[in-house]
Order: structure tokens, then sequence, then C-alpha cells
């Protein structure tokens, strides 16, 4: 030990004499750059410590940092609270990016609202919340199990896209009175379809969870819930792909050729990129033989799936959906890579794009007992299609009065992917501020609405 501690000393003390003869060396080197000690060591005035301080706390990556901080902290323990009293931790994470945004926040403490996003922060949110979604999306497409959709086809089709058409066109139909005073300065087919997509969709994994708290996975009605939320999801994804490249382009007849290229994109996928992820499968299908190359390269494929949809113009999203689909249905492949990536998107990147709609929301626009009419109005239509439309296409195949009622409050179910679409039709300029935030209470009431109203229907 003694040995030791002499050893540690001697090097220490021996490389730090020399270390002081070197740097007093160098300064001869600084007389013939011709640098002085003034110009080295300015003097700083009393106090400048803390300016420095200051400077370092509005520093963009101490913003940044605490704002995960932030986002992280109301979006866990808000989903904690709403857990407690039956609802869906999506809420909680929905309503917590409303706390963080203008409508609370930026209301009750303006100055901190200010310090914690500061405009200039906004755009680093938004694109690391579309990593979290892309991420989410592809998620989504590994958990749709294409066989089920097979076995209960004709059931799914009827009832799903009864589900869509009824709000769909309620939505359009909505979309005409609204157009003059509450749609911007975008052609009305575009604002009419965008409306009609978003009054029309289902959550797809928010109802997956319900149905999973409540044991109903394995029942009649569970099954045929989430295989028409499935079969919904798929089409309304698609939908909106044509809306996007209408929007876009601003006629059916100019998106003609963004609607060739994403036919050529997912034939690409399907019949080019999915037998060789399959092989793959085959290969790799433990913990230990699914390596860090394996897993980059199934993210390569993921971001080049996403970037094509994006740059053909239907929204890189729609890329990460279908890259998730094409994944093997070998069960442990499927698990293990939903394993590797949930827990990182759920918990860090998409509180971000929950955090950046809230941002988005601003409640205070709707300052008059007239808009929270409109707004009213907009939770009624969006909830009579969705459960009108499900319960009778549920009814005609043969369900009970009952059970059909309970697809279509489930149907009803929103959450988070009418978020996804809300932000994509602001983006997209499609949206209003004032239609945006009605569209968000409107998605927040439906979804909080669920777990209540299964309640009522069981007791009857």
């Amino acid at each position: 030990m003694k040995k030791n501690i002499i050893f540690y000393f001697m090097v220490i003390g021996s490389l730090g004499l020399l270390l002081w003869i070197v740097l007093q060396q160098g300064k001869n080197l600084e007389i013939n750059k011709g640098i002085t000690e003034v110009l080295l060591n300015p003097k700083k005035e009393t106090g400048s410590i803390f300016d420095e301080l200051l400077h370092n706390l509005q520093h963009p990556l101490s913003i940044f940092i605490l704002q995960m901080v932030s986002i992280i902290f109301t979006a866990r323990l808000l989903g904690w609270l709403v857990s407690k009293v039956g609802q869906p931790t999506v809420i909680g994470e929905i309503i917590a990016g409303i706390v963080l945004g203008p409508s609370l926040m930026g209301l009750l403490f303006p100055e901190f609202s200010t310090f914690l996003f500061p405009a200039t922060s906004l755009p680093n949110l938004q694109f690391l919340s579309q990593i979290g979604l892309i991420l989410f999306m592809f998620i989504i497409g590994m958990e749709l199990d294409v066989s089920e959709l097979k076995k209960n086809a004709h059931t799914a089709i009827i009832v799903s896209h009864a589900s869509i058409i009824f709000p769909f066109f309620l939505g359009v139909g909505l979309a005409y009175f609204l157009y003059p005073a509450y749609a911007p300065n975008v052609p009305f087919s575009a604002f009419a379809l965008f409306m009609g997509i978003a009054m029309s969709i289902t959550a797809f994994p928010v109802l997956a969870r319900i149905l999973q708290e409540r044991g109903l996975t394995q029942s009649s009605l569970g099954t045929t819930a989430i295989t028409c939320a499935a079969v919904d999801d798929v089409t309304g994804w698609c939908l909106l792909a044509v809306v996007i490249s209408v929007v876009k382009v601003g006629a059916f007849s100019g998106a003609l050729s963004t609607l060739l290229l994403s036919g050529g994109y997912i034939l690409l996928m399907f019949y080019g990129v999915k037998p060789y992820l399959k092989h793959l499968a085959n290969l790799y299908f433990t913990h230990e033989t699914i390596n860090r190359s394996i897993l980059a390269l199934i993210f390569l494929m993921l971001l080049l799936s996403a970037y094509l949809t994006e740059i053909i113009g239907i929204h890189a999203l729609f890329g990460a959906f279908v890259a998730g689909i094409i994944i093997p249905p070998n069960l442990k492949f499927r698990q293990m890579l939903v394993q590797k990536i949930e827990d990182i998107s759920l918990i860090m990147f998409l509180p971000l794009f929950f955090a950046f709609s809230g941002l988005r929301t601003q409640i205070g626009l709707l300052n008059t007992p007239y808009l929270w009419g409109i707004c009213l109005i907009v939770i009624i239509v969006a909830v009579t299609g969705k459960l009108a439309g499900s319960a009778i296409a549920a009814r005609f195949v043969g369900h009970s009065w009952k059970e059909s009622f309970s697809i279509g409050v489930l149907m009803n179910t929103r959450g988070l992917v009418e978020l996804v679409i809300l932000n994509i039709g602001y983006d997209l300029g499609v949206l209003s501020p004032e239609l945006f935030t009605m569209m968000v209470l409107m998605a927040l009431a439906t979804t909080f609405m669920t777990g209540p109203a299964l309640n009522m229907i069981n007791s009857l």
C-alpha cells in the first residue's frame, strides 16, 4: 500500500513539474506571435461570473435540456394522475402539452414561458418531435397483426369503412359551413377533405391499450374492435396520403403523379424490401443475434422509407407506418424490435410532440360563447359520425346493439393519432389556429369519454 502511494506521488509530481516547465517555455512562443497578456486575460468586471452563469443558462443546449426535463416530468406526472381515474395515460400526456403551452403556463407565467420555450427553440423541438413520431408510427405498423386482419376481413372492412365514410361525409358537410369564417386561405376541396379525414380517424394504439387494460383483448368485442381499428388506420393513412397530395398540388389531376409514385413505392416495399427482411428475421431472431449491425440496418430501412414518402409528397410518417407493416410476422423478431425502440420513443421523444402540439394550442383564442359553441358542434359532429357509423355497421353484420354501441365508442377514440393528423394539417396551412384548438379539444373529449361510455353501456 505504502509503495503504491509513493509511486502515485512520484508520477503526479514529476509529470506536474514537467507540465509547468512546458507551459512557462510556451510563453516565449506567445511573444513571438505577438499575443499579449491583456489579450489573453481581459479584466473581468465585478459580477461577471453571474453574467456568465446567466449566459450559460440561456444557451440553446441548456434551454433544450430544461425543456426535456419539464416536458417528461409533466407528462409522466399527469399521465399517472389520469390513470388513477381510469383514463389512458395518453390523455394526461396530451393535457401536459396544453399545460406547458400558452393556454395555461403562458397565461399564468408569461415571462417564464418565454424563457422556457423561446421562439428560436421551437424549430428544434418540432424536428425532434418528428423523429419521435417516425419511431412511434413504425411501432404502430409493427403492432398491426395482418393475419388477424385476414381472419376478420369481411366484418372489419364493412364496420371500419362505415366508421370512416359517415364521419368523413359529416366532416365535409361541416367544412362547408366553417370554410368562410374559419378556414385559412386554401382551396375549399383541400379544407373539406382534411376536415373529413380529421373526423374519421381512430387511434389504434390508444384503443389497443384500453382493451388491454380492461382484459378485452381476446374477447369477441375486443377482436372485432381491434381489427376494425387496424383496417381504419391503414385506410385512414392511405386517404391522408391522397389528401396531402391534393393539398400540396391543388387539384386531383395534379396529384396523379404523386399517387403513381406512391403506388411504385408500396410495390417496392412489399415485393422488394419485405422478402429480404423475412430472410433476415429467419436468421436473426434472438437477443444475441439481433446485434447493433442488424438494428442499424432496420433503422436505415425505416429512415429511407420515411425519406421516400417525404420527397414523394405524402409525409414521412406514412413511410414509417409502411416500414412497420412490412416487418416480418416473426413474433420474437417484432417483439425484440419493439422492446429496443418503444421505451426511448414513448418516454423521451413522444412527450416532445405533445408539448409542441400544446404550444400550438391556444385555448384563449376561443374567447367568446359563439366560438365555444362552434367547438361543441365540432365535438358533436365527430362523435355522431364515428359512433353512429360504427354502431350501425356492427349491428348490420350481426352484433347485438350492446356490442355495436361498444364498438362505436371504441372506434370514436382518437387520442394521439388525431393529434398527428391535426399537426400535419396545421403545418400544411389547412387549419387555422382557432380551428386547430377546437380539433385538439375534440380529440381530448372523444378519447376521455371512451372509458365512462363503456362503463355506462356495460351497466345496462
